[in-house]
């Protein structure tokens, strides 16, 4: 089931089809993704995850058509890539890297990324002690503020965040919870979230719901 507001989508997905051995995950799936906050909800194994590695492009599709701002990701692969920012939360790909580092490094893939924006998110996500500490010092949840930090200051076009409230002490996600609210009613961005459940007092343009 997909509801979602009568905004103009930024993100169209049409008959998506995809596979893994043995179980058939998504089926003709469409949906039309809106500037805000967008809530993809489901319970285990239902596919949120991988939901989000389809939409930024990072797993190949057996057919369908992604489409975000005017960009096809089957023709404009690389400029479909560049408009998206989404890291796996258990990605080890920066673990040898400090969180400035870390920053640096998504800087260059993300044109818009707003560094004036750092000591504020890092303060508020409790991250400023560990500022000169590599990932993989770093315990779980602090790596998750690190990756929530990028996000809110990448500002892609369409971000991609996988259950940002996990792992997270009480205050942190009190904080996300107060950016994503921030951005609910961006024009030119859109934020897709999933989690097992709504989250309380989030302001959501849609939802796309994968069942329990």
């Amino acid at each position: 089931m997909t509801q979602a507001s009568d905004r103009t989508a930024l993100l169209l997905v049409s008959r998506l089809n995809f596979s893994y051995p043995g179980l058939d995950l998504f089926q003709d799936f469409s949906a039309r993704i809106t500037p805000g906050l967008t809530l993809v909800r489901g319970g285990d194994g239902r596919g949120k995850t991988t939901l989000l590695n389809l939409l930024a492009g990072l797993m190949p599709v057996r057919d369908g058509v992604l489409e975000l701002d005017g960009l096809r990701l089957d023709s404009e692969a690389e400029n479909y890539r560049r408009q998206v920012f989404f890291i796996d939360p258990r990605s080890e790909a920066y673990e040898q890297m400090t969180p400035p580092e870390v920053f640096a490094a998504l800087a260059e893939r993300h044109p818009h990324f707003d560094h004036a924006r750092l000591p504020a998110l890092t303060e508020g996500l409790s991250l400023t002690p560990h500022l000169e500490k590599k990932l993989f010092m770093l315990s779980t949840g602090s790596k998750r503020k690190v990756y929530l930090a990028a996000a809110f200051a990448a500002q892609a076009t369409l971000t991609l965040l996988d259950d940002p409230y996990a792992s997270l002490d009480r205050a942190s996600i009190n904080f996300v919870a107060a950016m994503l609210n921030a951005h609910a009613e961006d024009a030119r961005q859109a934020w897709v979230v999933a989690m097992y459940e709504t989250p309380e007092a989030i302001r959501l343009a849609g939802t796309i719901d994968l069942g329990d």
